[in-house]
C-alpha cells in the first residue's frame, strides 16, 4: 500500500498489513525512525558523492581539452587514464578506467594444456608452482574465476610450448565486458613521502 494511503494511527509491517502503532513496541518504533533517518542521510550523502564524481571528471575533461588545444596532443594514456598533481606535489587526483573482465570457452583449452604441463612436470617442478597454477583456477564464494590470478600466469616466464599455447589461449578467452570511470583524490606528506588516499567510499572512510 502506497505511504499516502496508509490511515493515520497505522503503519504496514513487511507483509503490507496495517499495524495500529500502539501496539507496536517502542523500540520497533524507534528501530524504524532511526533507519529512516540513516536512509535520508545517506541519500544526501550519495547525491553529493554522485555530483561530486560528475563535476571532477567533467573539470578534468575540460583540462585535457585545454592541453590538446594547446599542444594538439592529449595527456593521459591511450584508454584515457590520467594522473594530475599540484605544483608542490603533495596532492594529487587520478581519473582511472577499470574494465569489467570475462573468460570465454578457450579458457577450458587453456586450463587442459596447463595441467598436461604439470602432469609432465610432476617429477622436476616444484610444489610452488604447482600451487600457484592451482590457486589461480580456484573460485570464489560466487563460483566465479579471479580474472587477476588467471592473467597473472602469463607473467611466468616459463617457454614450454604447450604453456606457450595454453596462454595463447587465454589471451583469447579474454572478454571484456564493461568498463567504469574512476576518481581517486590522495594527499602526499612531503616528509615522508607516503601517499594517502582521501576516502569517497563508506568502506574506507
Amino acid at each position: 500500500m502506497p505511504l499516502d494511503e496508509i490511515p493515520e494511527g497505522y503503519m504496514q509491517d513487511a507483509k503490507g498489513a496495517l499495524v495500529p502503532v500502539d501496539t507496536i513496541k517502542p523500540e520497533h518504533l524507534a528501530e524504524d525512525q532511526l533507519v529512516k533517518d540513516l536512509i535520508v542521510k545517506a541519500e544526501q550523502v550519495s547525491k553529493v558523492l554522485t555530483d561530486y564524481r560528475a563535476h571532477a571528471l567533467e573539470e578534468v575533461a575540460a583540462f585535457r581539452e585545454l592541453i590538446a588545444e594547446k599542444y594538439n596532443a592529449k595527456k593521459g594514456g591511450a584508454k584515457g587514464n590520467i594522473t594530475l598533481n599540484t605544483f608542490d606535489g603533495t596532492l594529487q587526483v587520478q581519473v582511472s578506467i577499470g574494465e569489467a573482465i570475462n573468460f570465454g570457452p578457450e579458457l577450458e583449452a587453456a586450463k587442459q594444456l596447463i595441467d598436461e604441463c604439470v602432469l609432465r612436470w610432476s617429477e622436476t617442478s616444484g610444489p610452488e608452482v604447482k600451487a600457484l597454477i592451482q590457486h589461480a583456477f580456484q573460485t570464489n564464494k560466487q563460483g566465479k574465476i579471479d580474472t587477476g590470478r588467471v592473467l597473472g600466469l602469463r607473467r611466468l616466464e616459463i617457454s614450454d610450448p604447450a604453456w606457450l599455447s595454453a596462454m595463447d589461449a587465454i589471451s583469447d578467452a579474454v572478454r571484456v565486458t564493461g568498463s567504469k570511470t574512476y576518481v581517486r583524490v590522495y594527499r602526499r606528506d612531503p616528509k615522508t613521502e607516503s601517499k594517502t588516499a582521501i576516502p569517497l567510499d563508506l568502506a574506507n572512510a
